[in-house]
């Protein structure tokens, strides 16, 4: 667990850098980088918690990335 759990959080700043390297996200790439990281780690935490996930633990880091992109800098948004 511990070591998944490091390897969580390397796919998820990787994904934060390509996501504002390729234009996806605007929000510069230390807030996008921090938006992954929260998010992958939450959901590192929940899918031990409650048992549930959509597979690999990396695949799992990419999908909840790519999930707090989209949730988090759109909600503050106008």
């Amino acid at each position: 667990m511990f070591f998944s759990m490091f390897g969580t959080l390397a796919i998820a700043a990787i994904v934060g850098y390509a996501a504002e390297r390729s234009g996806f996200t605007r929000n510069g790439y230390l807030p996008s980088i921090i938006i992954c990281l929260g998010g992958a780690f939450l959901f590192f935490f929940m899918a031990s918690m409650f048992r549930f996930g959509f597979g690999s633990p990396g695949v799992n880091a990419i999908i909840s990335s790519i999930g707090a992109l989209i949730i988090v800098p759109t909600h503050w948004r106008k």
